[in-house]
Formats: structure tokens, C-alpha cells, sequence
């Protein structure tokens, strides 16, 4: 029996010292990590069309002629990703005005309506860009424009064509 209550206390001792220790302790560590996502200021301009045709008409039943091109309008739609104050603007400045060999068509003599929110009527102009739509921050702003020209008598017969230029900013 002698040898039975020996090895009690050394198995006790040894169960006190795992017991002390605690139980193993896990390994962590931990990292943050930064996200960046760079968002520019962005502009698209759509065009339902890129021609506008008029046909020909008697000044006298017709004194403003409305594009056919497209039918009665053709849809715009400005895309614009700007700050939530940022003004984005649409304008149209056309190169010159109306011309066929050596006659000239006053560029003055088309105008447009336009409906959609933010989108305004106007006239062209060969010198000064007019604004067709203003608007703040970013969206999709859509609308159609309709171009009407002037009938005269004292056009001279042929085929008169200019070409305008719209931007959009979008800053």
C-alpha cells in the first residue's frame, strides 16, 4: 500500500501545477483596411437624333415650319454626376447660320421648345452659346426639344444646312 500512496501525491501535484498553468491560450491578431472609391464629375449627353430637317411649306399657310426629322420632337437627355451643389449646365451655340452655296438663312430664324424639368425654350445664335437646361447636383434630367423655323418669301430656293453644337458641364 506503500507504494499506491506515493504516487497519489505526485499525480495531485502534478493535476495542481496543469491546473495553475489555465488552460493554452489562442493566438489573434487584427488588421483594418481602408476602402478608397474615387467618384469624378461625369457628363453624357444623349441625342434623340443628330439631324433636324424642315420640309418646305407655303409662307403663307405655314409661317413656322416644325422639324419632321424625328416627328413633332426629339428627346435629350443630359447625364450629369456632379457634387450636390454642383450646377450643371446644357447650352447650344450654333457654327454659323443657315447657308446654301452663297444664300444665307439667319440661324435667328430657329427657335425651339422644349419641355422636361430644368430645360428652357430659345433661339439659336452663331455668337453666344444659349442655355437649354440648368440643374443642381447629379441626375438623368430628360426632356424633348421641338425646332421650329421661320417661313419666308424671300428665301432663295435650295437645300441650307449649319450645324450646332450642345454641351454639357458639369462641373
Amino acid at each position: 500500500m506503500m507504494r499506491v500512496i506515493r504516487f497519489v501525491p505526485i499525480a495531485a501535484i502534478a493535476g495542481l501545477i496543469m491546473l495553475a498553468m489555465g488552460p493554452a491560450q489562442a493566438a489573434t491578431d487584427t488588421q483594418s483596411q481602408t476602402i478608397t472609391a474615387t467618384v469624378s464629375a461625369t457628363a453624357t449627353l444623349v441625342l434623340g437624333s443628330t439631324t433636324v430637317t424642315f420640309p418646305s411649306a407655303n409662307p403663307s399657310t405655314t409661317p413656322s415650319i416644325v422639324q419632321s426629322e424625328t416627328g413633332a420632337s426629339l428627346d435629350v437627355t443630359a447625364n450629369a454626376r456632379t457634387s450636390d451643389t454642383g450646377t450643371v449646365t446644357l447650352t447650344v451655340l450654333a457654327g454659323g447660320d443657315l447657308t446654301s452655296s452663297s444664300d444665307t438663312i439667319p440661324i435667328s430664324n430657329i427657335t425651339w421648345a422644349h419641355t422636361g424639368t430644368g430645360y428652357v425654350d430659345g433661339t439659336l445664335n452663331k455668337t453666344t452659346a444659349q442655355s437649354v437646361g440648368s440643374w443642381t447636383g447629379s441626375g438623368v434630367y430628360s426632356g424633348t426639344v421641338t425646332y421650329s423655323l421661320a417661313n419666308s418669301w424671300n428665301y432663295a430656293t435650295g437645300t441650307y444646312t449649319a450645324t450646332i453644337t450642345y454641351t454639357l458641364t458639369a462641373p
